[in-house]
């Protein structure tokens, strides 16, 4: 997003390698976590919160429309469009930067990131989280936080079609 109406903590990838190297000098504790964000509830915002108390930025990889539509989540999905996802994440206190990707997985941007710590939730367990290895490697933090019981945005869709 450029222009006018672009927000600040949303960024492309060379912006945001750029924001990591300055919070580096300053000894920051970057966190990177991943996902599609589609209807943002509490479950997602306590696991953000949870996310940035691991260090001192939050940096958030956020699935383009592409990727979601690849992901297989539904015919229907993402409901909401990438650029409003990314403006609803980018207002939230603990997040530090929305970068949107359009690979399948968000190795490319982990990698091109260097994240001191690496976070998904608890449906995904440590060795299965993308980019752990990599993490691993130079001495980063990998953590699957659990899930706020019973908050979904598939179980949040269900209820408001009544099924």
């Amino acid at each position: 997003m450029t222009g006018p109406t672009a927000v600040p903590h949303i960024l492309d990838l060379v912006q945001v390698q750029s924001l990591v190297q300055v919070w580096r000098l300053k000894s920051d504790r970057v966190v990177f976590t991943n996902g599609v964000f589609d209807i943002l509830h509490n479950g997602h915002v306590t696991y953000l919160q949870q996310a940035a108390a691991l260090g001192h930025r939050l940096v958030v990889g956020l699935n383009s429309d592409a990727s979601v539509k690849r992901l297989g989540k539904g015919g229907e999905r993402p409901l909401n469009n990438q650029d409003d996802r990314a403006r609803v994440l980018s207002a939230l206190r603990c997040v530090d930067a929305v970068v949107i990707f359009d690979q399948d997985t968000p190795l490319e941007l982990i990698q091109a990131i260097g994240p001191d710590v690496l976070v998904k939730g608890g449906d995904w367990a440590p060795d299965r989280i993308v980019g752990a290895d990599y993490v691993k490697k130079y001495g980063g933090q990998v953590h699957s936080l659990p899930l706020v019981e019973g908050l979904s945005t598939t179980a949040l869709v269900q209820k408001i079609r009544g099924k």
